[in-house]
């Protein structure tokens, strides 16, 4: 067990000054900013400073030569109902605005807004021209990307002018860098899949929507000139910094730490510290379900099978939602009979689930397990006399399994299961698929692969993006050409070898290396390519990017790229290890989740 100077000092009675390390833990690389003293009462900081959200610049009129048309006929519109009247022209070519329940959510808002004499004018969308706007911010899209050298330089230091000012805050002494310290743009609602609030009008945020959190003796951010904060608060319990209430789905808004900061990082460590507790007692819960699937009690029988299910499938557990507020979408604990099919045989397997419903961002969930007998018939017991719109879990909710969960293991949550095999799963394929022999390439391949066997259990599919086909031809273009130049190479290796068996001089012996070195080179470069072609194919309709973030344990990624040296640039890009800096500080290639 190493141990840090920080350590050995207060040891030996050296009083602890601020922000000095606690004692190593294992897995650690070392003592670091991560592990400084932390308080246990709930309070997350002592002193916060910062300037206050940055809010986005006023909306500035269209020039008078782009023109709106009614009916045909151009026609002047206020200077609100002009700015909603761009929300839907700068989305003409995208889908959203085929969809009805957009069309007529945003026409119903964007009425609200008009003035009465709009009001009398305006009565149908279908009269609506906005082709003219929409060609305006196509052609300014356009303009601002053939802007010179010196030109987006100019830009690049204004923004970065404004990220010096509004992008840091001071936190017990640290500069720490502040996430999205900008407030959203007004715009159109999109929300996920077919949201029924899809259209509506996301309205400006202004100072008097904005609670601002601080500490008692720091500078109170300044509100813009004649406006004035919400409210004004000095809560050390919570991390955000700025706070508002959107108005589509009443729900809050925050602006927080960067990911990369201590307080994000200290979460993240804590997150995935609880899911490797887990691992202790993960085969006691097991049984302690397995048991309960048997259980007199209905409720019971029912948290027993929700949780076989969170625990072998990794779904969500599902949160109780508005009608009409949200999507159509479930998890675990909401999901209805009309979500299931039971078969007692299919594909030669006995006692099979086929599940199909809407998940999280109304991604579609459909699978079909084969699973315990006695889950089986349960579920046929849960679905007797039920319509197909009934709960399959009628007894159950997330809270009720989640107090449940906390009985069993303190900070357990349905979720937690998630994070645990999720890392669990990454930890076990890297073990089986990485060849120590490998190139970079083929190691990353490996890591991809088992990446992707955890994006297949948590369900992060995608939609095969439309540059696939045409960026896989250019990469089949690439991989013909160097098999050309690799024939190539092989050709001139052999009229050198000739060569040499004839004058057998050290100029000929040095073209022979030469050729050999040549030819060796482009395949490697063959082998990357060929590889890299098999990895976007692989991976078209899988998001990789959710689990490494979210759920995937970084000290897992970060100790098998030190053992295979592998640098940690290929697996995590500069945001990510930013974020990640808590663990490629404490993490050795011996770590084990």
């Amino acid at each position: 067990m190493y141990r840090c100077l920080a350590t050995s000092l207060l040891g030996r009675g050296v009083p602890r000054p601020p922000f000095i390390p606690t004692a190593f833990r294992a897995g650690s690389g070392g003592c670091s900013r991560w592990e400084e003293e932390k308080t246990n009462d709930g309070v997350k900081w002592k002193q916060l400073e910062h300037k206050g959200p940055y809010f986005v610049p006023l909306y500035e009129p269209l020039p008078d030569d782009v023109q709106f048309y009614y009916d045909g006929k151009p026609l002047k519109l206020s200077l609100a109902t002009e700015e909603i009247a761009t929300f839907y022209a700068k989305m003409l070519d995208h889908e959203y605005t085929t969809k009805e329940i957009f069309q007529n959510n945003f026409f119903n808002d964007w009425r609200k807004e008009m003035t009465p004499q709009e009001q009398e004018i305006i009565k149908q969308l279908d009269k609506c021209d906005f082709r003219e706007i929409h060609k305006y911010f196509v052609d300014k899209n356009e303009a601002r990307k053939a802007l010179s050298k010196e030109e987006k330089q100019k830009l690049k230091e204004e923004a970065d002018k404004i990220q010096e000012e509004y992008g840091y805050c001071i936190l017990d002494g640290h500069r720490e860098k502040i996430g999205n310290f900008k407030t959203e743009p007004p715009g159109l609602f999109r929300g996920r899949g077919d949201h029924p609030k899809m259209g509506m009008l996301k309205k400006r945020i202004m100072p008097e929507d904005v609670i601002i959190n601080c500490s008692k003796d720091s500078k109170i951010p300044e509100p813009p000139v004649g406006h004035k904060w919400k409210e004004v608060r000095f809560d050390n319990t919570v991390t955000w910094l700025a706070s508002w209430t959107e108005n589509i789905q009443n729900s809050l808004k925050y602006i927080m730490l960067n990911p990369s900061s201590k307080l994000k990082g200290e979460k993240d460590w804590q997150k995935f510290e609880v899911a490797r507790r887990l691992k202790d007692v993960v085969h006691k819960i097991r049984a302690q379900y397995q048991a309960d699937w048997k259980s007199k009690e209905m409720k019971k029988r029912q948290r027993a099978v929700a949780l076989y299910f969170i625990d072998k499938l990794a779904l969500r557990a599902g949160n109780e939602k508005e009608e009409g507020e949200t999507a159509d979408t479930v998890g675990c604990c909401s999901l209805r009979v009309e979500h299931i099919k039971l078969h007692s045989e299919l594909d030669g397997q006995e006692h099979v689930v086929e599940f199909d419903f809407l998940g999280k961002d109304s991604i579609r969930y459909y699978n079909k397990v084969s699973v315990e007998k006695p889950v089986f018939k349960n579920l046929q017991l849960f679905m007797k006399n039920k319509d197909p719109g009934d709960d399959l879990f009628d007894r159950l909710s997330t809270v009720i399994l989640n107090k449940h969960l906390q009985e069993l293991m303190n900070g357990l949550t349905a979720k937690v299961f998630r994070t645990y095999n999720a890392s669990i799963t990454l930890q076990e394929q890297l073990k089986a698929l990485t060849n120590p022999e490998d190139s970079v390439a083929g190691k990353l391949l490996s890591y991809n692969r088992a990446n992707r066997a955890v994006a297949i259990l948590c369900n992060h599919q995608r939609s095969t993006p439309k540059t696939f086909e045409k960026s896989m031809q250019n990469l089949q273009t690439k991989i013909d050409a160097k098999k050309e130049q690799l024939e190539k190479a092989r050709q001139e290796l052999e009229e050198a070898e000739d060569e040499l068996k004839d004058k057998k001089d050290a100029k000929a012996e040095a073209n022979v290396q030469k050729k050999k070195k040549l030819l060796e080179r482009l395949k490697e470069q063959l082998v990357k390519l060929n590889v890299q072609a098999t990895d976007k194919e692989e991976n078209k309709q899988i998001a990789l990017g959710t689990s490494k973030l979210n759920y995937l344990d970084p000290r897992i990624s970060i100790a098998w790229c030190k053992k295979f040296g592998v640098p940690i640039e290929k697996i995590f890009n500069k945001t990510q290890r930013e974020k990640f800096a808590w663990a490629i500080d404490m993490t050795d290639e011996d770590f084990e989740f």
